[in-house]
């Protein structure tokens, strides 16, 4: 079993069936999952994106300066980890919010030594406001958390339960991986994560498991070792 795991979550998936905005039901299904690991001692930390909300992408290409689409977009991931820090404390879940720009009192400005001391206390840890940088996805922020704070796997909940070899949404063909190096991914061009995450995974040996994290128990699923998703490693 793992004891230290990073929980990237896409902002999308919040949506549930809205279509926007976050569904109370799977805000509540994603408490229920995470808290089921940290009872089982699994030290849980969590990068959320915004994507439900606002993307900076999205800002730019309607007429938004990139710089201040991509803060929107950190505020979006900040709005995304209080209502998930509120789920799991309406389970009794100890859960702190860390930031990585200030902005006390919504939540502590994020730094190593912190996440770590509030592991050891029990807390699940939400990393919001992506990397507090313009031009770095929560992609990026979820592998550069994952390695500051040694996290043992790198776990990637997205709605398809693995990788493909093309997009299975759009081609039947479409064979899937059970394993696949970080040089395959980035070879094949395939959409798991944005390049600089994929890179930083490499270069700091830190493994990522893509996985369906909407059908419910698939996380514990993940940590007890069952093989439902794809793993990538040198």
């Amino acid at each position: 079993m793992y004891k230290r795991i990073l929980l990237k979550l896409s902002g999308e998936s919040l949506m549930g069936q809205q279509g926007y905005g976050i569904d109370p039901v799977r805000l509540n299904q994603y408490a229920t999952q995470i808290k089921a690991l940290a009872d089982k001692g699994v030290q849980v930390g969590i990068v959320i994106g915004g994507g439900n909300i606002f993307r900076g992408l999205s800002g730019e290409s309607a007429g938004f300066d990139r710089v201040k689409g991509d803060q929107m977009g950190m505020l979006a991931t900040v709005i995304n980890s209080l209502a998930l820090s509120s789920a799991l404390e309406a389970k009794g879940q100890k859960v702190r919010v860390l930031t990585s720009v200030r902005m006390e009192p919504i939540g502590d400005y994020y730094n190593k030594a912190k996440a770590l001391r509030l592991f050891e206390k029990g807390n699940v840890v939400i990393m919001a406001g992506g990397t507090g940088n313009p031009y770095f996805t929560t992609d990026t922020a979820s592998a550069l958390r994952a390695i500051e704070i040694e996290a043992d796997v790198m776990l990637k909940g997205t709605r398809v339960d693995g990788i493909y070899t093309a997009d299975p949404e759009k081609d039947e063909t479409a064979t899937k991986f059970t394993e696949i190096t970080y040089d395959e991914v980035l070879n094949r061009g395939l959409k798991v994560m944005d390049l600089t995450a994929i890179c930083m995974c490499k270069e700091n040996n830190m493994p990522i498991y893509v996985f369906d994290m909407d059908t419910v128990g698939n996380l514990e699923k993940v940590i007890a070792g069952e093989q439902i998703g794809t793993l990538v490693k040198p």
